[in-house]
Parts: C-alpha cells; sequence; structure tokens
C-alpha cells in the first residue's frame, strides 16, 4: 500500500455517495402537504447543497409560509428515516472509490450540508458507518454553508491537512464553490446538475464511478 497520509479525499455526501436527494425531497413535499401546502419538487432544486435552512425555507418562503424551521426539520427527518431503509441506495462506484482512496494511503471524509442525524443514518445503511471515516462533518459543526467554505476548512482541520493537501468531491455548484473557496482542488460529478452548472470545478466526471485515482491528485498515484 502507497502511504500517502499527507494527503485526504473529501466527498461530499448527498448526490455523491448516496443517491438521497430524491429522498429527501419526498420527505419535504409529504411535511408541507401534511401543512396543507401542496408544493412542487422541482421548488426545491434551487436550494440542494445549501443545508435544510435554505432548503425548506426557501420553499417555505415561495408560498408565503412563515414555518418553525426546526420542526419542520425534525418532521421531514422522521419521514425521511422511515424511508430510507427501503429505498435508499449509494451511486454506483461510490463505495468502491472510498476503499480504493483508503487502500492508496489517503485519509477520507465525508463533509455535508446536512446534520449529523442524517449523516449518520445514511452511512450507516449503504454501510460506510461514521468509524469508516477520519473525518465526518455536517451542518452542526459550522455556522456558515455551502457555498461558504467553513465545511470543508472545518474537514481539513479534523483531517490535520493543510487546504492544498485536500481534494473534494461533490456534485453541486454550491459545493464546487465552497470547495474551490476554501483551496481546494474540486472533481465534481454530473449526478445532480449539468456539467455547465459545475464549470467551477478542476475537473468534471459524468459518475463517481467513472473517477479514477490519477483524477484526484495527478501524477501522485502509485
Amino acid at each position: 500500500m502507497s502511504q500517502k497520509p499527507d494527503q485526504a479525499v473529501i466527498f461530499d455526501m448527498d448526490g455523491v455517495l448516496t443517491d438521497s436527494e430524491p429522498l429527501i425531497n419526498e420527505a419535504s413535499v409529504k411535511m408541507f402537504a401534511e401543512l396543507g401546502v401542496q408544493v412542487q419538487p422541482e421548488d426545491f432544486y434551487p436550494y440542494v447543497g445549501t443545508g435544510e435552512k435554505h432548503y425548506i425555507g426557501g420553499v417555505a418562503e415561495k408560498y408565503g409560509m412563515t414555518i418553525d424551521l426546526f420542526e419542520a426539520k425534525m418532521r421531514i427527518y422522521e419521514i425521511y428515516l422511515k424511508l430510507a431503509p427501503r429505498k435508499l441506495v449509494s451511486f454506483s462506484g461510490a463505495i468502491e472509490l472510498v476503499h480504493r482512496c483508503r487502500d492508496q494511503g489517503w485519509k477520507i471524509g465525508v463533509a455535508s450540508s446536512a446534520d449529523m442525524i442524517k449523516i449518520e443514518a445514511n452511512m450507516t445503511q449503504i454501510g460506510l458507518p461514521l468509524e469508516t471515516w477520519d473525518a465526518v462533518t455536517g451542518a452542526d459543526h459550522v455556522e456558515h454553508k455551502k457555498p461558504a467554505p467553513d465545511i470543508f476548512l472545518a474537514a481539513a482541520k479534523q483531517l490535520e491537512l493543510m487546504p492544498s493537501q485536500c481534494v473534494v468531491i461533490e456534485d453541486a455548484s454550491h459545493g464546487v464553490q465552497a470547495a474551490k473557496s476554501a483551496g481546494m482542488r474540486c472533481v465534481a460529478v454530473t449526478h445532480t446538475f449539468s456539467a455547465d452548472r459545475l464549470a467551477q470545478a478542476d475537473l468534471i466526471k459524468e459518475t463517481i464511478g467513472k473517477i479514477q485515482l490519477t483524477d484526484l491528485f495527478p501524477y501522485k498515484t502509485s
């Protein structure tokens, strides 16, 4: 095994490792329906990857609603956690890439705008429990969500590495912006958004399954 403890790969979660966006979308639509408002799945698309405050609050504002964001988020999580065991899957090649990075000797981290309750549930469901990772960073750990760089900077701190020693895998434009603002290389996948929305990334791949180790740290693999 090639030992490179001075390098790390930081994975976004939703839309990179787990195909959970349809589930959180479904749970959110159901929560609003319980409040008597029929929102549309596409109402949430502009807020993907920005954290629950914007994801829920932005749609509530669109419909002229005043809601308790904490209570709404907790209800969405209740619905989501019932859906996840039956419907949540990882993207093809995602788990394999995590293990390949580990075998390469790199540190691995997951950094998500989601709260830890969702991160833990998702990672356990797809067979990558929290103890798999060298760093796990969620919305609970930072004040400012993506596109601010805080989540990735917090991950680098947990990994005890400089931002320049980390590469981020993202699927959302806000996440790409956050990674670049943090001073990190970013490889984007078009699981959620088209390539033109991810143009700020250093490299764009169609799926996570098509990412090679040399895409992450060019010329530094063996």
